[in-house]
């Protein structure tokens, strides 16, 4: 008896802000064995996928080389039989210009279960982005999506040209760049205003997000002359005329137009680059590092009277070998700075001691009037001694409890290109600064962003002198101190 088929999962990613996806796609990510995705999904779409999961890339850019509809349905339905789960990944909505029903009905042929997972679509969420209501009261009460693949002058056409050109409310066409001129002036002889307001969007909601306004008639020369290329919408009304008044973007984007390479070890990079995607930032995503957890026990802490964790993730190693966080009730607890405390602080230990600048040498002068018998140091297996120095100078035994190592993460040619090519490269640890200078061979080209003076250190013992150190030793303060510099410049 064959197995039950896998569930196929066709799931909408949201026009390209990675913000926009909806809890259950990223849910249903997490758990596929296999994602066949669009290429215009959100950069950190995947991050979430399995290690273990079958990964493809079945999507087309502007109608170039891409692997052929027939083909993608068919690997749904060969790992779904096989019984395999399934997410089938589509930018924007999967039922709107997306042939998920064409899937959907395939999926129903073979009795395989499907479910259907909206996404918010192009049309509202890039136009959203720009400040274009597609619909106003007094102005819009309607609105068409039209595809803008076809040739509005040949013959057999699926659009009623004609009747959206009368169509009393705001069009919006999709992936309309090359035939914009003909759908213009197609409509324009139908009837409709050649003054009207339009606009088009270009990589709508992506912190590159170009929008250029004009009217129906002129709005394909100035996407022309600007050199607009897809993903890119159109919208056609008089609302596209209120993104002059309703552009907000550019006050909560301090950073559009700005790349910036991540250098942190994959599995914390993504708060880091979140918070500067939502700046408006260009993310380069270049992990020089990865956290390898090392065999080692917590002794029992009853004997101890100090523990010192010197580093967020010392603290989610810490916490993922204590069973009970009663274990940690004995000893004083000392973070090393802010960012380790709300490691501790999230795994619901609040420490005791957390100096304000997160070095070691500050940890020394937080705990120089606490009287220290016996101390345990929860670290990495490479890290300074300044503090377990300090503590034996002062008369204490200290141990030493080593949970991870940091190792190299390989680069590729393109990620190495990219990172040097980056306007700022940012570094929040001395070994994402040796490892990405090995990877790469050097640090030339972009502005250089340490995290505090450890990682400056080892940033001038490899020859380059940060151009931004952050006062507040922590990934936020990392991205102040990188705010401030741009708005210097």
């Amino acid at each position: 008896m064959s197995a039950a088929p896998g569930t196929v999962y066709l799931v909408g990613a949201g026009p390209g802000d990675g913000a926009l996806m909806t809890v259950r796609a990223v849910e249903l990510i997490a758990g596929a064995d296999v994602v066949l995705h669009d290429r215009l999904i959100p950069a950190e779409a995947l991050d979430g996928a399995r290690a273990d999961a079958v990964v493809v890339d079945v999507g087309k850019i502007g109608g170039g080389v891409h692997v052929p509809q027939e083909v993608t349905t068919g690997l749904i339905l060969e790992h779904a039989l096989a019984g395999r789960s399934v997410v089938r990944l589509k930018g924007g909505d999967p039922f709107v210009f997306g042939r998920g029903g064409e899937e959907a009905l395939a999926c129903r042929e073979r009795g395989i279960p499907f479910e259907v997972v909206p996404g918010v679509t192009a049309a509202i969420g890039a136009a959203a982005y720009a400040g274009i209501p597609v619909t106003q009261r007094g102005l819009a009460s309607a609105v068409a999506f039209v595809t803008g693949h076809e040739d509005p002058a040949k013959p057999g056409t699926h659009v009623d040209w004609d009747a959206l050109a009368a169509f009393p409310g705001t069009l919006v066409l999709y992936m309309g760049v090359r035939q914009l001129e003909r759908i213009a002036e197609r409509l324009i002889d139908a009837g409709r205003a050649g003054d009207e307001p339009a606009a088009i969007i270009e990589r709508g909601t992506f912190p590159d997000e170009r929008v250029i306004a004009g009217t129906l008639e002129s709005i394909a020369g100035l996407a022309e002359a600007a050199q607009v290329r897809t993903p890119a919408v159109a919208v056609v009304g008089a609302v596209a005329a209120l993104g002059a008044q309703l552009g907000w973007r550019d006050d909560a984007r301090p950073l559009a137009g700005v790349s910036v390479a991540v250098t942190r070890a994959r599995a914390q990079a993504s708060a880091l680059a979140s918070r500067l995607r939502a700046l408006g930032a260009h993310v380069v995503e270049a992990p020089a590092i990865r956290i390898e957890p090392l065999r080692a026990e917590v002794p029992d802490l009853a004997g101890y009277d100090l523990l010192c964790v010197t580093s967020p993730n010392g603290a989610d190693q810490l916490l993922a070998r204590v069973r009970d966080a009663r274990a940690l009730a004995g000893p004083t607890i000392a973070a090393i700075g802010p960012g380790t405390a709300r490691a501790l602080r999230a795994h619901g230990i609040e420490a005791d001691v957390v100096p304000e600048r997160a070095v070691a040498e500050s940890l020394v002068d937080a705990l120089r009037e606490l009287p220290v018998r016996r101390a345990l140091i929860a670290r990495a297996e490479e890290a300074r001694d300044v503090l377990p120095d300090a503590l034996r100078e002062r008369g204490a035994e200290v141990d030493i409890l080593a949970l991870y190592r940091t190792v190299a993460e390989p680069l590729d040619e393109a990620a190495r290109v990219a990172a040097l090519g980056a306007d700022y490269a940012t570094f929040t640890s001395a070994s994402s600064a040796r490892h990405l200078h090995a990877a790469a061979g050097t640090l030339d080209g972009p502005r250089i962003v340490s995290i505090g003076p450890v990682t400056s250190e080892a940033l001038r013992a490899l020859g380059h002198e940060p151009h931004v150190e952050a006062p507040n030793h922590t990934p936020d303060g990392l991205v102040d101190a990188l705010l401030a510099d741009v708005a210097a410049r």
